[in-house]
């Protein structure tokens, strides 16, 4: 039996709200599977399981904020008969030693059979059918037969989607009746910044098509279906309920303003920094970059940026002593060198999500890789492991037309690099002026870990590596 806990998606992060589950108790689980959405203060984020086997009870509602570390939720493993007390977990599977009546199980709220309670049944079709109090409910909220479903969850559980498919499969076969005094369609999963976002736009999520996964109405979905909108009259001043929806947008941007404060002032107050700083001639990596990107087609062109970040990494690799973590006063170098990359976010704050083995990607896949992360990072769909564990972090504040950027470092890592707009300057080559395209390249590292000589030696590993493109 394991646990599934409150994640810390960063050193800044102390709790976590638990906003949705995303899979049903009794519904099998692989490592890596997203199992909730979890909000923290700068970001909406996907938190995936990290071992395989079944999903047990939840211990934490959703809208609830607990500490890191908190259990959300059980994890059932192996042949699912382990546990505390080593109590079997599934009605269907016998315990150790003689069977127990099932009334002496009141201890597992959760279960999803329970002698008390009409949550099976006998039908001459299926046989016997299970369901939780959730599905229940959407049974009935969609009009949907239960007793006539066929479970497809383990030991023949009904799950949500078969409620949603079976709500598809007949969507005007259904009628008022007694039980369901209108009979609606499932309820399409909203995340909370959507949720939001159409508070703030008058948007009637009922009208909004989801693009997410299992048709999850996104923020983008909302942003769409507003722009629609534009030309429909303005909206009646917004009611109190409408107001308060509202809020949780602006408390979430304090918060973040909030933590990124508390974090940047530990920082400034706890590391050592010093400062370096050289100019990168660039003419060599762009011009190769403009031949490369007249023969390539356009959705496999590549940004300076793509240059910039795989240079520094792979001069993380060569010098090891800038690429790690500072932790019980000593250094311990990373497994393998995973940028973290700064991205301003669109409603203010930044977020950093990781680039994993950034020193082993090809160009053409790093940059794949930092659009896919960039895009998600601003639409709140970053995944718990896309957060958390860069060894090193990167800032480019080229593309806001900055030339030069000092960052903070961001503990327990021990170094920042910075990258401005690539600029023509006049440039002296063999002895002969003239102009050339340059870059700034900045490094913030903690004094505690190296010294400056260590940084120098990083920045001209950057240079040298940046001179020799096709290598890269």
């Amino acid at each position: 039996m394991g646990e599934f806990t409150m994640p810390s998606l960063g050193a800044d992060m102390d709790e976590g709200t638990l906003v949705e589950w995303l899979v049903e108790p009794g519904a099998p689980i692989r490592r890596g599977d997203p199992v909730a959405v979890v909000e923290t203060a700068k970001s909406t984020i996907e938190v995936e399981c990290f071992e395989s086997g079944t999903m047990g009870r939840p211990l934490v509602e959703p809208g609830t904020t607990v500490p890191v570390g908190t259990p959300l939720a059980l994890i059932e493993t192996g042949s699912g008969t382990r546990g505390k007390a080593g109590r079997a977990r599934k009605p269907q599977k016998e315990p150790q030693g003689p069977p127990a009546p099932e009334r002496t199980r009141p201890a597992e709220p959760a279960e999803p059979v329970r002698a008390r309670e009409p949550v099976a049944s006998e039908t001459p079709g299926h046989g016997h059918v299970e369901a939780g109090p959730l599905i229940r409910h959407l049974a009935e909220e969609g009009g949907v037969d239960l007793a006539a479903l066929r479970g497809s969850g383990p030991g023949g559980r009904v799950t949500r989607a078969d409620i949603e498919r079976a709500a598809a499969a007949a969507p005007t076969a259904r009628t008022p009746t007694a039980r369901t005094p209108t009979a609606r369609a499932p309820r399409a999963r909203v995340t909370p910044l959507a949720r939001r976002r159409a508070a703030e736009l008058g948007v009637d999520l009922s009208s909004v098509a989801g693009t997410g996964k299992d048709a999850a109405i996104r923020a983008e979905d909302v942003s769409r279906a507003a722009s629609g909108l534009a030309a429909t009259p303005s909206p009646p001043p917004r009611t109190t309920a409408a107001v308060r929806a509202s809020r949780p947008s602006e408390d979430q941007a304090s918060a973040m303003r909030r933590t990124i404060a508390r974090l940047m002032s530990r920082a400034n107050r706890d590391v050592p920094h010093y400062y370096l700083s050289t100019t990168v001639d660039m003419a060599v990596p762009m011009d190769w970059l403009h031949d490369r990107n007249r023969r390539s087609p356009m959705s496999e062109r590549l940004l300076p940026a793509a240059l910039l970040l795989k240079a520094a990494a792979l001069a993380a690799h060569e010098v090891p002593e800038l690429n790690g973590f500072w932790t019980d006063d000593r250094f311990t170098a990373g497994e393998g060198v995973h940028l973290g990359v700064a991205v301003s976010l669109r409603g203010g704050g930044l977020i950093a999500p990781v680039l994993r083995g950034a020193d082993t990607l090809e160009v053409p896949a790093l940059m794949s890789a930092l659009k896919d992360l960039v895009s998600r990072a601003r639409t709140g769909r970053l995944r718990g492991s896309e957060v958390s564990g860069a060894t090193l972090t990167v800032t480019n504040l080229g593309d806001q037309g900055v030339e030069t950027v000092f960052g903070v470092v961001h503990p327990p890592q021990v170094a920042l690099v910075g990258f401005g707009r690539v600029v023509d300057r006049p440039w002296a080559v063999d002895g002969l002026l003239g102009v050339r395209p340059v870059v700034t390249v900045t490094l913030s590292a903690d004094h505690r870990a190296t010294d400056g000589a260590v940084g120098a030696r990083y920045l001209t590993a950057v240079d040298r590596l940046l001179q020799n493109p096709e290598k890269l």
